[in-house]
């Protein structure tokens, strides 16, 4: 029976920290669909991106061009099919060997955030059953009609009425509570993107926020436990994720993105959409230069008019094109940060990844907008990528490769909670494992 009949997204077993591993990741995004096939290895805890116990190296890599999707949503399942077929076939060849399981991506769907909050009485010391009932009380709350959970993180404990403890046991408390951020998106955008994945023969391992694997990929240690916001910015979707103390607190999205600047640049110069995101790949500039009205650039005429000679456009026109719609995408974007969690981070780094934040001159223009210190993220510690996956365009990509080695952060199973109220068995059990290996 499928887990989302639950409300529940497809969740992973933990990764051993002693243990090696090959996964394959697949991001299906609007232009793109990316597959990365990687062997993890464990290694000593690093002095950078500590929560990393594996080292990854990348095996098996292909990225094709999207069919089938539009705003990140499966829109023609048999063409999405293909496409998902063609790059997991690709991957397969390049790391030579089969896969029969992926990590997937999920960009659209509306995602919303909650924080609930619940508590359970406590005959003295707490213990890991207890952790477990409170998680499982919390848990019982966040299922919704239409909904599907994709993630749900403790983000601290309360013991009594002191909040914020990351490790609770062993404290005494009459009263043991938690706070949980549940991360959901529409359950029929989750469900048409896993029939896609299942009628090419596999099988989906989990199903990941794109914001939140961005971050996992691009954010340093220190800025998570600052307070940071990690936006990646997808051909068809803008969407962001909110670290802070370490947590993972908050996200949000919209359908707005790089593929937008593209088609506005088509109508712009009345070329095709191929020509249009070509031109914006080589030239796109939202910050004018001083010699921008007298550098040129061809256009290519329209296909099949041999006599049609290519137009030619200054760099300033297609500054004037691109600029309002990035514009537009980041005063929405700085509307939705200052009604999140990260409107109490004053001095909270933006980061910022996808193929539209590579726009020439796009940090500069962000910093202006939202008022933060800006800077692309692009993938850490991923060892094996090509050169031209190294960019922010594949931070997601690179994420999900990340994701198994904090896929035991995730505290959510609601098949138990209905079956059961005391949770204090199954998959609740790992939170008393978590904190063990963890402090």
């Amino acid at each position: 029976m499928s887990d989302l009949q639950f409300g529940l997204a497809p969740k992973m077993k933990p990764l051993s920290p002693r243990r090696s591993a090959v996964v394959a990741a697949l991001d299906v995004g609007t232009s793109k669909i990316a597959c990365l096939i990687a062997r993890l290895t464990p290694q000593p805890p690093p002095d950078v991106l500590r929560r990393r116990t594996h080292a990854i190296e990348v095996i098996g890599f292909s990225h094709t061009e999207s069919r089938g999707l539009k705003g990140g949503r499966v829109a023609e399942l048999a063409e999405a099919e293909v496409a998902i077929r063609q790059a997991v076939d690709l991957a397969e060849r390049a790391g030579r060997c089969q896969v029969e399981a992926v990590i997937v991506s999920l960009s659209c769907g509306r995602p919303s955030s909650e924080l609930f909050a619940a508590s359970v009485d406590v005959p003295g010391t707490v213990r890991e059953g207890d952790i477990a009932r409170v998680l499982s009380a919390g848990s019982r709350m966040s299922v919704r009609p239409g909904r599907v959970v994709l993630h749900s993180v403790p983000i601290g404990y309360a013991i009594d009425q002191e909040r914020g403890i990351r490790d609770p046991r062993g404290m005494l408390a009459q009263r043991f509570g938690v706070d949980m951020h549940v991360l959901t998106a529409d359950a029929a955008a989750a469900r048409n993107l896993m029939l896609a994945i299942e009628r090419c023969h596999l099988s989906v391992e989990a199903m990941v926020a794109s914001p939140y694997v961005a971050a996992l990929a691009a954010l340093a240690d220190d800025e998570a436990e600052l307070g940071a916001a990690v936006v990646d910015m997808g051909a068809g979707t803008t969407t962001l994720a909110v670290f802070s103390g370490g947590r993972f607190v908050h996200a949000d999205g919209f359908a707005l993105g790089g593929q937008h600047v593209t088609m506005d640049l088509a109508r712009g110069l009345s070329c095709t959409v191929p020509d249009a995101e070509r031109i914006k790949t080589l030239y796109g500039n939202v910050l004018g230069g001083a010699m921008d009205d007298r550098d040129m650039i061809a256009v290519p005429a329209v296909p099949g008019d041999d006599r049609e000679p290519p137009q030619f456009v200054s760099r300033a026109t297609l500054t004037r094109i691109v600029k309002p719609r990035v514009e537009e995408i980041l005063e929405m974007l700085r509307d939705r940060l200052a009604a999140s969690p990260f409107a109490a981070e004053p001095r909270g780094r933006v980061i910022v990844t996808g193929g539209a934040s590579e726009l020439t001159g796009f940090s500069e223009l962000a910093a202006r907008i939202l008022g933060r210190p800006v800077r692309v993220g692009r993938p850490l510690g991923v060892a094996g990528l090509p050169e031209g996956a190294k960019g922010a365009a594949f931070a997601v990509a690179a994420g999900l490769l990340v994701y198994p080695q904090v896929a035991h952060l995730e505290h959510f199973d609601p098949r138990r909670a209905h079956r059961s109220r005391s949770g204090a068995s199954g998959y609740f059990t790992r939170v008393g494992q978590w904190l063990r290996e963890s402090f």
